[in-house]
């Protein structure tokens, strides 16, 4: 049975959807308005690993992860660019995209934009007014009234006076309460918006996440992700939203991933820290970024630094090198590896016991290659049959042992050639030549490898 670790009672439940069979999973994504970085990688990349298993327990997922395409920072960063809103929103999508593809994962089933939606989120704080949990305050925004939402405050297990205890706060002589929070906000001269009851304006960031998933799910779904930084306040105010709205239960799962730090620091533009995913996968292969963030379970933590990124190149380059030259049977043959594998991904997504499961079947495939040939096939199919659930090994074995890092130095044709030469003087006994040719590629770090076929190489 799948257990997956829900934030709203802070313990593993086993996993049993609304409706059998089927299950909706709803993904905070990104807000559009720059290059994503790598904390975006590791959200996108536990989700994708999530719906592939989830998937592959025979359950018929719909995933859902939104596009926020009007936000404070867009409207800041266009006006930066001297670029419209659509023009910088449409521009991030593509590349964030680009980067996702390159990093291996694969597309949700839908991506809602918010600015597709505003009917819908118009319509939702019409609701939230004529029930009273919403009201039209002194600076013509609209706000949502914590205080009447009685259990606001359990997605964090915190009461509304212990979230504001010891906080500085502006209290908005607009606002009611100090934690009330915008739902429709009076757009400024100039700004981007849309008409409503209330005048022209955009919604708020957390309603917009509210109106598109239980548009997109309906008012009771089963999954709901996103970043830890979300759980408070966004998460605490989209349950808040959407259970006063609905007068039904919201989610029956919150995960949440983990964060990424960087040298044991918290990620920041201010600290020069921060790494977008083009910063990365400028100097690293993709599947070395992937199997850094999926070689930890899902809700760790994980420490993001050039240290790490080359001991994760090492690991998938063992992976790799078992798979070098060897055929895979058509067939693929569960074995207890398969059976282990499954029962850790089982385990709240426990991806670290899966990656340790692969590289014990490593082993006996590299045992099985000198006495067994059929078993090395079968277990190579296996191999890869469980990587792809992670979105691993899907590069062939010799160009990503030849690309796991960005060199600067020669490309494939000036090594080929310098190997094409050292191989003409070891003909010759030229072995002074042979060896300065070693050690000039070892210096650009290219490993050399001699057999009875012939020489390959790795770039280390």
């Amino acid at each position: 049975m799948l257990k997956i670790y829900n934030t709203l009672s802070g313990k593993k439940e086993i996993f049993k959807p609304i409706e059998e069979g089927k299950v909706g999973m709803y993904v905070c994504g990104n807000t559009v308005y720059d290059y994503c970085h790598i904390g975006h990688a590791r959200a996108m990349i536990s989700f994708d690993v999530i719906s592939r298993f989830i998937r592959h327990l025979g359950y018929e997922l719909n995933y859902v992860r939104n596009i926020t395409d009007v936000d404070d920072k867009i409207i800041k960063r266009a006006e930066e660019n001297n670029e419209s809103t659509q023009a910088l929103t449409e521009r991030m999508i593509a590349a964030q995209r680009e980067d996702e593809l390159r990093l291996g994962n694969k597309m949700p089933d839908r991506e809602p934009k918010a600015t597709e939606f505003m009917q819908e989120i118009i319509d939702m704080i019409q609701v939230l007014i004529d029930k009273g949990f919403a009201y039209h305050g002194a600076s013509r925004d609209v706000y949502y009234r914590t205080e009447a939402f009685k259990e606001y405050g359990k997605l964090n297990n915190r009461k509304l006076e212990d979230m504001l205890a010891g906080a500085r706060i502006d209290v908005e002589t607009a606002k009611e309460h100090p934690a009330d929070f915008v739902l429709w906000k009076q757009a400024k001269e100039g700004e981007v918006s849309w008409q409503s009851p209330w005048g022209a304006g955009r919604p708020g960031w957390h309603i917009e996440c509210s109106a598109m998933s239980t548009n997109c799910l309906g008012s009771h779904f089963d999954i709901h992700g996103g970043g830890p930084d979300l759980k408070f306040p966004h998460h605490e105010n989209e349950i808040a939203q959407s259970e006063a709205a609905t007068g039904k239960d919201y989610v029956n799962y919150w995960v949440h991933c983990g964060a990424v730090r960087v040298n044991n620091e918290k990620m920041s533009k201010s600290l020069g820290n921060f790494f977008t995913v083009r910063d990365v996968l400028a100097k690293y292969n993709p599947e070395v970024v992937r199997y850094l963030m999926v070689s930890s379970q899902y809700r760790s933590a994980i420490d993001y630094s050039d240290q790490s990124l080359n001991e994760a190149k090492v690991a998938l380059e063992r992976l790799y090198t078992a798979l070098r030259g060897q055929a895979a049977s058509a067939e693929y043959v569960p074995t207890e590896f398969t059976e282990r594998f499954e029962t850790a991904m089982k385990d709240d997504f426990n991806t670290a016991v899966a990656v340790s499961v692969l590289f014990e079947l490593v082993r006996e495939l590299n045992k099985a290659k000198t006495d067994n040939v059929a078993q090395a096939k079968l277990l190579a199919a296996e191999l890869l049959a469980l990587a792809d659930l992670l979105g691993l090994l899907k590069q062939d074995p010799e160009y990503f042992l030849q690309n796991s890092t960005v060199s600067e130095g020669l490309d494939e044709a000036g090594i080929q050639a310098l190997i094409d030469e050292r191989t003409q003087a070891r003909k010759d006994k030229n072995f002074a030549r042979s060896d300065e040719i070693r050690d000039e590629l070892a210096d650009q770090g290219i490993e050399l490898l001699d057999s009875r076929e012939g020489t390959s190489w790795t770039r280390r």
